[in-house]
């Protein structure tokens, strides 16, 4: 498994709808994006790689109420701070965000993640 493949399962036990980057528009909610906003690079002093990563993902929760989107979060931060697969780090408490169109009401939270690396 790999740091990704690992992260999406834990997320979509929470739920089923996990997209990277944007989900698809009428997307039912509640559902999960997330990306990739940095890391961490290791290399041992040989230049070989060691057998796991680092990776600083956002999450975003998404749903019909502000509210929705916050209990979303905190369970998905639970989840992935519980995870034995991952090594999940929160960056900082979880920041409102809306859409475009300001119709769904979502949550985004920052973590660092270390996870396999193939």
């Amino acid at each position: 498994m790999s740091l990704e493949t690992d992260l999406i399962a834990v997320l979509k036990v929470r739920c089923p709808r996990v997209f990277l980057g944007t989900a698809p528009h009428d997307t039912a909610t509640p559902y999960i994006t997330w990306q990739h906003i940095g890391g961490e690079s290791m290399r041992f002093l040989d230049k070989t790689a060691p057998s796991t990563r680092n990776a600083y993902v956002q999450i975003n929760a998404w749903a019909a109420t502000p509210k929705a989107a916050i209990d979303l979060l905190r369970q998905i931060e639970d989840d992935l701070c519980a995870a034995t697969a991952l090594t999940a780090s929160p960056q900082g408490e979880p920041v409102g965000a809306y859409d475009d169109g300001d119709v769904l009401k979502g949550a985004l939270q920052s973590y660092s993640i270390w996870g396999a690396r193939s």
